[in-house]
């Protein structure tokens, strides 16, 4: 009954510590990401929702056996943890590693975001590296 108990224990402080610690944020500049299978990660970029344009994951698409978005949501610069400037409004891309590998992922951020974005004036690509052990 004793092991029980502990056990428990055990998993309930694991549970509230990955919960408070949540996951590991990356910004523009860390191209080179590596991750191990199950691991839940963030990718947080400059964002102003009023200019008109947004960020979405570009073709050519990241291995679906490798990495797949998780979601996504808006940073107020008050909230952004120093990533990707202090001060400035940023959007938090989430994402989780699935199996090992390696894979590459694509951001681009643009206005209409339909065949031939990365073209548009004022669109901004950037290029990661993902590696899943």
């Amino acid at each position: 009954m004793t092991v029980i108990a502990v056990a428990a224990l055990l998993i309930a402080v694991y549970t509230v510590i990955s919960e408070l610690s949540g996951p590991e944020v990356y910004g523009p500049d860390d191209t080179e990401i590596a991750v191990s299978a199950g691991d839940r990660f963030t990718i947080e970029v400059p964002d102003d929702p009023a200019d008109g344009y947004r960020w979405i994951v570009a073709a050519p698409r990241p291995d679906p056996a490798v990495l797949r978005a998780a979601g996504e949501e808006a940073v107020p610069a008050a909230a952004a943890g120093g990533r990707p400037s202090p001060g400035q409004d940023s959007r938090a891309l989430d994402f989780e590693a699935v199996h090992p590998g390696r894979t590459d992922l694509r951001l681009l951020r643009c206005r209409r975001c339909a065949t031939g974005a990365a073209d548009e004036p004022g669109a901004h690509a950037l290029n990661f590296r993902i590696t899943v052990d």
